[in-house]
């Protein structure tokens, strides 16, 4: 679809183009912290031409004056200056995530016109290392998805969750740090605005991907004027009292929205990693297998948790749903338990790594928004969710750790509106298990006017550049490099 005259007009206006000349998008010098020193990165694999850099910015926003932290940060600069617009976002998903090595990484998929239009800019976010980091000195127990993704007990109880809840935040609020209170969406918006003062960039255009999405609608939120041309890819509920139990309790829909693909797969003849006849069977064995983990679980060695229960194999399946690739290694496990065997245990990253990983998420997840801290509301949610969504057993509506978060949230969640200018462009796949398209909506009707939505008929997390499609990732490489949207919301079959 072409845009029409009218809409041309809009988004001329909003990302600074001026009867055809690009004009560049430059800071003043009076909102410009000291500008950043660049030097060579550290670490391996990364594009020579990659430099980092560590930017001040406050640690509590309420108190500029006060203590300051460092936000690690990293570019890869126009490949072509004559034709440079200004400073790209590849702001990270999440929360946990750092894309301080995607200048190197998935910005190097970009196309050439988008590589010579922007500096890539990556970073680890607040609390990320090599940024301040936070960690909870939390149990190896507690390390593992099936207890901070709140599986209930094989009955349902949500006792033990409740129990993990508390000693979670205790140990958190025990070891974390004055800055685990100040780990927030928000906060993430400030620091990408300072970021961009840093830089001398009057406006910032943005790439961001899952829990980034989120980040970049509360950029859009709090700083409208100060975005150029945003790509917001696998889109975030923005609900404004939930915020992140909305994109806990979407996965219920989001493993129904993508288990009769795995299940198409699994059933496909000629497939290695066939479980089973017909989709429907593959359905059905899933749940047997799983109810059958729950009450004879196999030892693991080397694995976290050392046994393969029930809530090991669903954890597998949202892990495998998210990408079409990672079908066969839920395939594998289920044909493995079909046996009473298990596979190798799976790698998992450096313990520190995971500490600080998650030492960030729950901060996040905890501060953005309150959550009840009563069982029966989750007991109820929970056995409501079972009912309805077997094959997630009620973990959506569960309790996490912010049930016992010690910490009453400083600010209320982002409330995202129609209000500002209309600069972005929202990439979602049709089936997807961690942002599902339910959710994307959500996003869509709250932005109005101010967003185009292109919708890829495709399976996985990720749409741009990964597991979307043609259609899709030329609209949005046609957005990034040209400022052209669709004139209306496309559908890409």
């Amino acid at each position: 679809m072409k845009p029409t005259t009218q809409s041309l007009a809009l988004i001329a206006a909003a990302s600074g183009i001026v009867f055809g000349v690009v004009t560049p998008l430059t800071a003043s010098a009076a909102d410009a912290p000291a500008p950043l020193k660049w030097t060579k990165c550290e670490g391996s694999g990364l594009d020579p031409r990659q430099q980092c850099a560590t930017l001040e910015v406050p640690m509590d926003y309420a108190d500029p004056g006060g203590r300051t932290i460092g936000i690690a940060v990293s570019r890869i600069p126009s490949e072509n200056p004559d034709a440079r617009r200004g400073a790209l976002f590849l702001i990270p998903g999440g929360p946990g995530g750092s894309s301080l090595n995607n200048p190197s990484g998935k910005g190097q998929k970009l196309p050439q016109s988008v590589r010579d239009a922007y500096d890539l800019i990556g970073f680890a976010p607040r609390g990320n290392a090599p940024s301040t980091s936070v960690d909870c000195d939390l149990e190896h127990a507690d390390l593992t998805l099936t207890k901070t993704r709140p599986w209930p007990a094989p009955d349902g109880s949500v006792t033990e969750n409740m129990t993990t809840a508390r000693r979670v935040s205790d140990a958190c609020a025990r070891n974390g740090g004055e800055l685990m209170r100040h780990i927030s969406t928000k906060n993430n918006a400030r620091d990408l605005d300072r970021l961009r003062a840093a830089l001398g960039e009057r406006k910032v255009s943005a790439w961001g991907v899952s829990y980034g999405t989120y980040v970049g609608a509360a950029y859009a939120e709090m700083f409208p004027q100060r975005t150029d041309r945003f790509v917001l890819d696998s889109n975030d509920n923005p609900d404004p009292v939930r915020a992140e139990r909305a994109w806990l309790a979407a996965y219920e829909v989001g493993a129904e929205d993508n288990f009769p693909e795995f299940a198409k797969w699994a059933s496909t003849p000629g497939n290695p990693d066939r479980v089973a006849t017909s989709a429907a069977e593959v359905r059905s064995l899933f749940l047997r297998l799983a109810a059958r983990l729950d009450r004879e679980p196999i030892p693991w060695p080397g694995a976290n948790p050392e046994e393969l229960n029930g809530n090991v194999l669903r954890q597998t399946m949202l892990n495998s749903l998210v990408d079409p690739d990672d079908y066969p290694t839920l395939a594998k496990l289920m044909l493995s338990a079909q046996q009473g065997t298990v596979p190798p245990a799976p790698p998992a990253p450096p313990e520190a790594v995971l500490q600080n990983v998650l030492a960030v998420g729950i901060g996040t997840i905890c501060n953005d928004a309150e959550w009840p801290s009563d069982a029966a509301v989750y007991q109820k949610g929970v056995a409501e969710s079972r009912a309805k969504y077997p094959l997630t057993a009620g973990m959506p509506r569960n309790a996490m750790m912010c049930a016992a978060w010690p910490y009453a949230p400083q600010e209320p969640p982002v409330r995202v509106t129609d209000r500002g200018p209309s600069d972005i462009l929202l990439v979602q796949n049709e089936r997807d298990v961690n942002t599902p398209l339910s959710g994307a909506l959500k996003l869509r009707e709250a932005l109005g006017r101010r967003a185009v939505m292109v919708t890829v008929n495709s399976t996985g997390h990720d749409a741009y550049l990964a597991n979307g499609n043609a259609c899709g990732d030329a609209a949005v490489s046609r957005f990034l490099a040209t400022g052209e949207r669709p004139g209306a919301d496309l559908y890409c079959r």
